[in-house]
């Protein structure tokens, strides 16, 4: 162990550390090229070594080229001063704490150190624990420069060696207090106030034994101790030193953006310290995902700024992102300046039980929680007592509230999977985590409906990593699983813009033959989602048998929940491909059989699909009865999202019937509450139905104002309709023409044909001549062949520009 007497002092430090930045050397390039270990040349620059020998401090000033009085100046430097000897009796006014090594300058910890300073406060022992490299050290220092002030007795500090006994340490305290002895320490003090700082308590198993003695007598001494886990003393207060904050996961654009969170500033720190090239916001997306997969650590942060000397961020991450454990400082001389060491040390101090435990918890990606660790450890006896060992040593976080609170470091992670794979335990365990997710999906599955629905989305997007780790595993290990969570899925898939690939998923493990035997339930639900999901991106005709296949099996098994999802789809798919009897039928049968099994949900749904067919044959009074008893029983079984819906799709009735005033004051309340539901396909089709309104009723600043907040896509025919009718109202019938047609282009072969003949009507109503009949002889097809009926405002629209006069106004 180390005491502050006799050590290598501040101005050689800066000297060191000044020469060094000044040569373009990082620590570990100037310890290889002067044969001594980067440990070392760490411990000088922060004056925390004991005075260096000659010997190393020539090899050091060689390998920086010093020469002449530069040379003489460092080796002058190294020597340091002699130290006075320190009176046994002091006077109070004149007192001067002892000399400590100066601090790295910390960046983000003001509330820790603030928090360490109130509690030094009191009497007795403060310890700061943490994983290794997290800054314990450097915040005790600081700690020791900032409170030094109030301690009259005097501020030293020691650092702990492995095995160093009891008898060790107390020699060590009584010299950084200039005492002979440790049995002086209480004369020396005189009953004034003192403040030690004992680093690496978890070296020496004499550290707790040592820093008992001292509180019994030297009882004025105010002890800071830090280590991978507490000393275990009465009456002692823990204090965790966590990872720096880093940003969160989102696209970045500027080094402004990020700079401002602690682990980007320390990394552009150390990075700036090294290169000479100006950091650009072309490496700033890099920058904001390398100090994420490091997790803030500061080792971690330091290390791999180290190599921004040769490689650019960008580089950076492509080498180290997800081999974070390779940046290990060199040499075998050199265990603190490598992630493996760091995360090693505290693994050893685990119990073989833990070490089991924390190999297994390496499976989860994401967020876990104390039910997933229980599912995936059924054997593991105290649970809660191993979470609280592997949260004491840094070895798990816990990060916010609720359930899913713990996670793991990436670089705690990849050592403990790389134990894992050495213990050859690693398939076992992705086994074993492939089918927890899909337990935990079936939980959660039947949440994805009415009130609860935004709650089980969030859930599911905190642990997507692991839905598709698992997934993916399953897929070539154990298709059962693997089909058994994918077919729980489709609904968040959806929300989440996924169905293409969900789809793909589905597609493939119904087509394994492996899979063939399945439970026939979990196979319709499979077969229900591939048709679910094409709907989502308009290649729901190519999966109608798929669907009708889903209701077979429903029926057969005699599962009305599977039935009523089966015969819902096929409404909208029978709808979309033309099949309009066999749509009404379906939804008709859908809400007999809610009605009499009381499912008021799907009773709901049925009144919402069922609109659609009272609209294609121009009952719109009907149509709006009908959504008033959807949004009554939405509102009687809680479901907020349906509710939203049948005020917006009242909305575009209110539109289709002329009403454009109160079509834009539907859509208007209707739309935010979508985007609050996370349903942007529908929150854009509501955007869609209140621009129309907007154009169609002659407010063009307004509708020029919604078509600016539109999405480019998907491309339908909403954009190209509202310029139509922007270009309608300047009087410009060429180009409302042109833009009309874009529309109905746009409109054909998607799921509802009423598009279409809505854009036929204006593109025939805005033609004269031959493209005039054009548009008719097309509409007439259309109606004919969706058995789509004109409503009062489309028929009127023709006849009045069919005799040449301006059209109504609207």
């Amino acid at each position: 162990m180390n005491s502050t007497t006799g050590r290598a002092g501040g101005d050689f430090a800066t000297l060191l550390r000044d020469a060094r930045l000044s040569a373009g050397l990082t620590q570990a390039e100037l310890a290889d090229r002067a044969g001594v270990g980067v440990r070392t040349v760490r411990d000088l620059e922060r004056a925390r070594a004991l005075r260096p020998q000659r010997m190393t401090v020539d090899l050091l000033a060689s390998a920086l080229g010093l020469t002449g009085e530069d040379r003489e100046r460092f080796v002058t430097a190294a020597r340091g001063p002699v130290a006075a000897k320190v009176p046994r009796q002091r006077d109070h006014r004149s007192a001067t704490p002892l000399s400590v090594p100066d601090p790295t300058p910390l960046i983000g910890r003001d509330r820790a150190l603030a928090e360490v300073e109130e509690l030094l406060g009191a009497p007795g022992v403060v310890t700061l624990i943490g994983l290794a490299g997290v800054g314990k050290s450097s915040l005790g220092l600081a700690v020791l420069q900032r409170v030094a002030h109030r301690f009259p007795g005097g501020v030293g500090s020691i650092a702990v060696s492995d095995g160093a006994t009891e008898a060790d340490l107390l020699a060590a305290v009584a010299a950084a207090f200039g005492t002979g002895r440790a049995s002086d320490l209480p004369e020396r003090l005189a009953g004034e106030p003192a403040l030690l700082m004992v680093d690496g308590v978890e070296q020496s198993q004499a550290a707790g034994p040592a820093v008992r003695w001292l509180g019994r007598e030297a009882p004025r001494m105010r002890i800071l101790a830090t280590g991978r886990q507490p000393l275990g003393l009465p009456g002692e207060r823990v204090l965790r030193v966590e990872p720096l904050e880093v940003p969160p996961n989102r696209p970045v654009s500027s080094l402004a953006e990020v700079a401002r969170y602690p682990a980007v500033e320390l990394f552009l720190t150390r990075l700036r310290e090294v290169r000479r090239q100006p950091v650009t916001d072309a490496e700033a997306q890099a920058i904001a995902t390398l100090v994420r997969r490091l997790g803030g650590l500061p080792l971690a942060l330091e290390l791999a700024a180290a190599r921004g000397r040769v490689l650019d961020a960008n580089e950076l991450l492509d080498r180290y992102g997800h081999r974070l454990l390779d940046l290990d400082g060199r040499g075998p001389d050199n265990p603190g300046q490598s992630l493996r060491a760091a995360v090693a040390g505290s693994y050893n101090l685990l119990s073989p039980p833990a070490q089991f435990a924390l190999r297994r918890l390496a499976v989860f990606r994401d967020r876990w929680s104390v039910e997933l660790a229980e599912d995936l450890m059924p054997d593991i006896g105290d649970l809660v007592a191993v979470l609280d060992r592997l949260v004491g040593l840094g070895l798990v976080t816990v990060r916010g509230s609720g359930p899913l609170r713990f996670l793991m470091l990436d670089v705690v992670r990849e050592f403990a999977l790389e134990q894992a794979r050495a213990a050859g335990e690693l398939p076992g365990t992705r086994r074993r985590h492939a089918e927890v997710m899909a337990r935990f999906a079936a939980r959660i599955a039947p949440q994805l409906a009415g009130a609860s629905m935004p709650a089980a989305i969030h859930r599911l997007d905190q642990v997507a990593g692991d839905l598709w780790a698992a997934l993916a595993y399953a897929a070539d290990d154990d298709p059962h699983t693997a089909l058994c969570l994918a077919s729980k899925l489709p609904r968040w898939w959806r929300f989440r813009g996924r169905d293409v690939p969900g789809r793909q998923w589905l597609r493939r493990l119904l087509d394994d033959p492996r899979t063939a035997d399945a439970d026939p339930s979990v196979r319709a639900w499979a077969k229900l989602g591939v048709a679910q999901l094409a709907q989502e991106h308009g290649a729901g005709q190519a999966e109608l048998a798929t669907a009708e296949e889903a209701l077979a099996d429903f029926q057969a098994l005699g599962h009305v929940t599977g039935e009523l999802a089966a015969r819902n789809l096929l409404c909208s798919l029978w709808t979309a491909s033309g099949g309009y009897e066999e749509a009404r039928r379906h939804g008709e049968a859908v809400l007999a059989l809610a009605t009499r099994t009381e499912r008021i949900r799907d009773m709901a749904v049925a009144q919402n699909n069922l609109t659609w067919h009272e609209i294609r044959v121009g009952e719109l009074a009907a149509a709006r009865r009908r959504l008033a008893a959807a949004e009554r029983l939405a509102a009687q079984c809680g479901e907020v999202r349906l509710r939203v819906l049948a005020r917006a799709n009242l909305a575009e009735v209110a539109r289709l019937d002329g009403r454009y005033d109160e079509a834009v004051a539907l859509g208007r309340a209707a739309g935010p509450l979508l985007e609050e539901l996370g349903d942007p396909g529908h929150r854009r089709r509501v955007l869609g139905t209140v621009g129309l309104a907007l154009a169609q009723a002659g407010r063009v600043s307004e509708a020029a104002a919604v078509l600016d907040e539109l999405p480019a896509t998907p491309a339908d025919g909403v954009r190209p309709a509202i310029e139509g009718w922007l270009a309608w109202h300047r009087g410009d019938r060429a180009s409302a023409a042109e833009w009309f047609a874009a529309a109905a282009s746009a409109s054909a072969g998607r799921y509802d044909a009423r598009d279409l003949v809505e854009a036929l009507v204006w593109l025939a109503a805005s033609s004269t001549g031959e493209e005039r009949a054009g548009a008719l002889a097309h509409l007439d097809e259309v109606c004919r062949k969706s058995q789509i009926t004109l409503l009062p405002t489309e028929r009127a629209l023709l006849a009045s520009t069919g005799r040449g006069a301006a059209p109504a106004p609207h």
